[in-house]
């Protein structure tokens, strides 16, 4: 699931859930192992006298003690070695469960299933940032169809638009690249993950549409980085960039838009920022904790009420839950200490290309007014609500998703025609 800052809590908490579910498992099964077992005595040994089978001496005769192997029963036993056992499976196989919530899949439309990864289709290219920085980018879909730039959330990878991949490159050209330290993209040499850095690596790619103009598509860090990339560079707008979209974004900080943001906003100091530096020292340790997270099916718990409204397929529960483990905690933090920095406030009344902002009903990730500020704030915006929807609203209703932007980027086609049809008739 895409990763915020306030995030980092839970994090550390499944993390700590998995170490106790493990170390009480482990305890059970050995106090199981070192219970008592039943003894039985063998009637004791005595020397016999041959000649009149009178007792003799028994001094030094040993008594023979048998001890009997464990069987189930209803005792203390047989309780530390169910509860050990069920407490081991819940470490190791709960996400088995996590991933069969009733209900799941039922109903869903052809393609709510697990479809094959963006890096498996398409041209993949191997683009080097201005920072040395090897970015991986998949471009599918005609090549002299409207391009389609699309940013990722934090935390996972260019995948997350497989649902709606297919769709939206019958009809356009879809860049999909992943950010760098995640996905198949390098590190940065320098460990800069701040979002300006991050919007000179957005450039790079938009490189890659061959010198046509493009429409920056991003969710949520995706979205950030969009807004940072209009404020660098201020004269792509309308040249290079046709259009802009912002899928369950935010303009500022995301702690002060989300659920609970009062609270966050007093912990982000004290808390939240040295949690995540202790993240980055203890990046090995951190990662085994995620990934015992996914298995004991705390992070498909987590990821089911924060990312989703209830309709999704038990496909998208898990690759979304999958995210977590897969990627490195040390460039997760170093993320997040990033967007702790982000602003863009004023920024928004001076993007001069139309933008369609898309929002989830129920997202507490984001807030829906959030969305609503930046509909309100870009001089040519419109919002498009899902619902229900959360934070991951355009995997969950990935249709709904693919018309919207469709329907979007058709519209900019439109309005270019228009324009040039105008400048031919003024010019006669």
């Amino acid at each position: 699931m895409p990763m915020m800052p306030f995030q980092i809590l839970g994090i550390w908490l499944r993390g700590l859930l998995a170490i106790a579910l493990l170390g009480a498992g482990l305890y059970l099964l050995k106090e199981w192992y070192d219970s008592p077992r039943t003894v039985v005595e063998a009637p004791r040994a005595v020397e016999v006298d041959r000649r009149d089978g009178s007792p003799a001496r028994d001094e030094g005769v040993r008594r023979v003690v048998h001890v009997s192997r464990w069987h189930l029963g209803l005792d203390r036993p047989t309780a530390f070695l169910l509860g050990g056992l069920a407490l081991l499976f819940a470490t190791l196989g709960g996400g088995l469960w996590g991933t069969r919530y009733p209900k799941k899949s039922e109903g869903k439309p052809p393609g709510a299933g697990d479809p094959a990864s963006s890096s498996s289709r398409g041209t993949v290219h191997r683009v080097r940032a201005p920072d040395g920085t090897e970015l991986h980018a998949t471009c599918v879909g005609p090549e002299d169809a409207p391009a389609i730039v699309m940013t990722h959330g934090w935390g996972v990878d260019g995948s997350e638009w497989d649902w709606s991949r297919d769709k939206l490159a019958s009809r356009h050209r879809l860049i999909i690249w992943d950010l760098p330290g995640l996905g198949q993209s390098q590190r940065p040499a320098n460990n800069d993950y701040r979002l300006e850095n991050l919007a000179h690596h957005l450039d790079s790619i938009t490189a890659l549409a061959g010198g046509k103009p493009v429409v920056l598509l991003g969710h949520s860090i995706g979205g950030m980085i969009n807004l940072t990339y209009a404020r660098l560079f201020p004269e792509k707008l309308g040249t290079r960039v046709t259009g802009i979209i912002q899928v369950h974004t935010t303009y500022t900080n995301p702690v002060k838009t989300t659920k609970w943001s009062a609270l966050y906003s007093a912990l982000q100091k004290p808390l939240l920022e040295p949690l995540c530096h202790v993240m980055i020292w203890t990046a090995p340790a951190v990662w085994v904790m995620n990934w015992m997270s996914y298995f004991n099916g705390s992070a498909h718990r987590s990821t089911d009420k924060s990312s989703f409204a209830g309709t999704e397929s038990r496909e998208q529960l898990d690759r979304a839950a999958r995210y977590l483990p897969k990627a490195w905690p040390g460039v997760l933090a170093r993320g997040m200490l990033a967007m702790f920095r982000y602003d863009a406030t004023s920024t928004l009344g001076t993007i001069s290309v139309p933008t369609l902002v898309i929002t989830g009903d129920r997202d507490d990730t984001t807030q829906p007014w959030a969305s609503g500020v930046m509909a309100e704030s870009i001089p040519k915006a419109g919002l498009h609500t899902q619902s229900p929807a959360r934070h991951m609203g355009h995997m969950e209703h990935h249709d709904d998703f693919a018309a919207a932007v469709s329907s979007f980027v058709d519209s900019l086609g439109v309005q270019a025609a228009s324009g040039a049809a105008l400048v031919e008739n003024m010019s006669v």
